[in-house]
């Protein structure tokens, strides 16, 4: 079978195998839709609106699924996938009770929707044990090229990820040796470039092109710069205008919007959690609730974020900024561990919002003495401050809390080189995945003031 058949037949069949577990998780929502919402309606439902309401619930299950990657079998373990869409489902469910309570124009019973969620949990589990078993009998790991230049440790990462089902590494190399005998890529089906300066890369990227063979690329600084590059025509020539990030007034305009919409609405909502907690804080160790930190934001200009306290006041007594370690800072209090581990701490950050000192989706906001640790390994981490802060983004969801630096500063690029609302609302949604991930804010090592010295940052060439 040739490669276009193959890649035909592995995603019609893959996309009929994710079909069924939508058309599973939505038969006990039909059940209960038709026998506890129909009839109460307060307008006359044709069979056609019935399916409309079906249909919305299978085109939210598939768009929210999507954005938690619940549906990649072959990317990501049993549980995650589970978890991705039992949380998935969730959602689903809470916003088809907020349409029946619009439709029927009173509290609908809300335990009906409890059993629709309760019959989905075990539903959700075989799809997804069952799933992944046929995928990887159905279709053998790729056989994979490793092919490195000043960064290592993709073949530990598969490892690390429990991808060896994906991904068979069958030869790693160099890519001066690569450049020099490309038949080591004949047998293969997948291409890790990892590192790769940018001619050589280019060579080895057509030769996967021309024989077939998919490549995965860590991108450089430069190639994300051109990423963010708008197209246009001048002399009869195809151009790419760069420039520094400048979205449309359009797209700032509604960015904007939301943010002051959502945290006057999150500051509300949110008011009887952050009182709670502002009082533990309080009698736990009687200190001051808040804490003021300067943050930078867009163009290095600086600003005073808010946050409720989580280490004892004499945390950095010594006058020396440092990263958290994690679970075991003992500078963290008792209070502090519980409303860190839930973000809780993060809420007053809606006020610098509302202010316009930041905004729900951006690059993280670093401290200036960390920031300028960063720099002078980096000097590229300064072209993260083009678009203003963000309470959440792309590294915060896809990355760690220790992260390296380059790695960050890739992510971050990824975002405003591709900022758009679309991609705005699926990292909210990503952000809610990861709210209860222990990987997204597991600390540097103990003793390090930077992630930096927690990982070698990767330099351009």
């Amino acid at each position: 079978m040739d490669s276009f058949k193959k890649k035909t037949y592995h995603d019609i069949t893959v996309k009929f195998v994710k079909l069924l577990d939508a058309i599973f998780v939505t038969i006990p929502f039909v059940i209960v839709w038709y026998t506890f919402y129909a009839d109460k309606l307060w307008v006359y439902f044709s069979m056609r609106g019935h399916w409309l309401v079906i249909g919305l619930y299978v085109l939210l299950y598939v768009i929210i699924g999507k954005a938690y990657a619940a549906f990649k079998m072959s990317y990501y373990g049993t549980g995650e996938m589970i978890y991705s869409q039992l949380l998935s489902l969730l959602e689903v469910n809470t916003i088809m009770y907020v349409v029946e309570l619009l439709l029927i124009r009173k509290l609908p019973n809300v335990l009906p929707m409890l059993l629709v969620f309760l019959i989905q949990i075990p539903v959700a589990f075989i799809w997804s044990t069952l799933a992944q078993k046929w995928y990887f009998s159905t279709f053998p790991a790729n056989k994979t090229v490793i092919i490195w230049d000043k960064r290592k440790g993709v073949s530990s990462l598969i490892n690390e990820y429990h991808l060896e089902r994906k991904f068979k590494v069958v030869a790693t190399t160099s890519a001066e040796n690569c450049i020099k005998d490309m038949s080591i890529l004949d047998d293969a089906d997948t291409v890790f470039i990892v590192g790769v300066h940018s001619h050589d890369r280019n060579i080895i990227a057509k030769y996967c092109i021309n024989n077939s063979i998919t490549a995965y690329m860590i991108p450089r600084i430069g190639d994300l710069i051109v990423m963010g590059a708008r197209r246009t025509n001048m002399f009869h020539l195809l151009m790419l205008k760069i420039e520094r990030y400048n979205p449309s007034l359009e797209y700032l305009f509604v960015k904007r919007l939301a943010d002051i919409v959502f945290s006057i609405l999150g500051l509300i909502v949110l008011s009887p959690v952050m009182l709670v907690t502002a009082l533990c804080i309080k009698l736990d160790d009687k200190g001051p609730v808040f804490y003021k930190q300067i943050r930078l934001t867009r163009d290095g200009k600086e600003f005073s974020m808010v946050k409720f306290r989580s280490m004892r006041t004499d945390a950095e007594k010594d006058g020396v900024a440092r990263l958290s370690t994690g679970k075991n800072d003992s500078r963290v209090t008792k209070v502090g561990r519980v409303i860190r581990r839930l973000r809780i701490d993060e809420l007053p950050q809606l006020w610098n919002i509302l202010k316009g000192e930041m905004t729900f989706v951006g690059p993280r906001a670093e401290r200036p003495e960390v920031a300028a640790k960063y720099t002078e390994e980096l000097p590229e981490f300064k072209l993260r401050l083009q678009a203003k802060a963000g309470l959440t983004g792309y590294a915060q969801v896809f990355g760690k809390y220790n992260s390296p630096p380059y790695d960050k500063l890739l992510m971050d690029l990824m975002y405003i080189a591709n900022a758009s609302v679309f991609r705005d609302i699926s990292i909210v949604f990503s952000t809610v995945k990861i709210l209860f991930m222990p990987d997204s804010t597991e600390g540097v090592e103990e003793g390090h003031i930077t992630a930096i010295e927690n990982g070698e940052a990767d330099k351009e060439q």
